[in-house]
């Protein structure tokens, strides 16, 4: 059930971008910005999968979410189909995988507090970021100005807002797996 449930909830958030809302200073007026953060909530969904799910149904919605795409389901943030195999980002989704389950791994470790569920997400998401850079490096070789270019887009640009997905990640996982008595 939590491998299905984690696959849909990564095709969906491919295409859901977060919002930060800002309230004004003291003085300047009853203004409430709201700020969109340049990622997608698909980080949040496949490290929650593996918080929620523990390691089996990560990676099991993980892999299915990649078959899927590489079918031709344009599950994917710019399509899908084999083709997708090319591009820089493919790296990342593959990512993916190991991400989800070591998250799910060091989840299930203990029971959960705070802490080890921020762990356990911040260590997938540095999988993911290092299974997309080793992939990157291998795609763009020889040529170096693109692999740092592609590189800077994809890691260092989004992270910022990973963090931010990943924070609330982390409360809504504990949150649940607490209600939940698991």
């Amino acid at each position: 059930m939590w491998a299905v449930t984690g696959l849909l909830l990564t095709i969906g958030s491919t295409f859901l971008q977060p919002s930060v809302v800002i309230p004004s200073l003291p003085g300047q007026g009853e203004m409430v910005l709201v700020h969109q953060i340049s990622v997608t909530l698909q980080i949040g969904a496949v490290l929650l999968t593996g918080c929620l799910g523990g390691k089996n149904a990560a990676l099991l919605a993980q892999v299915a979410y990649i078959f899927l795409g590489l079918s031709g389901f344009g599950v994917f943030y710019q399509g899908g189909g084999i083709n997708y195999v090319r591009s820089p980002a493919f790296g990342y989704l593959l990512g993916f995988i190991p991400g989800a389950w070591l998250c799910g791994l060091l989840s299930f470790l203990r029971p959960p507090n705070l802490e080890r569920i921020t762990i356990s997400c911040l260590f997938g998401l540095l999988v993911i970021h290092l299974v997309g850079i080793i992939y990157v490096i291998i795609v763009s070789f020889p040529n170096f100005s693109a692999m740092q270019n592609t590189i800077a887009q994809f890691s260092f640009q989004r992270l910022p807002g990973q963090l931010l997905v990943v924070c609330a990640t982390v409360v809504l996982s504990t949150t649940i797996r607490r209600l939940l008595f698991y």
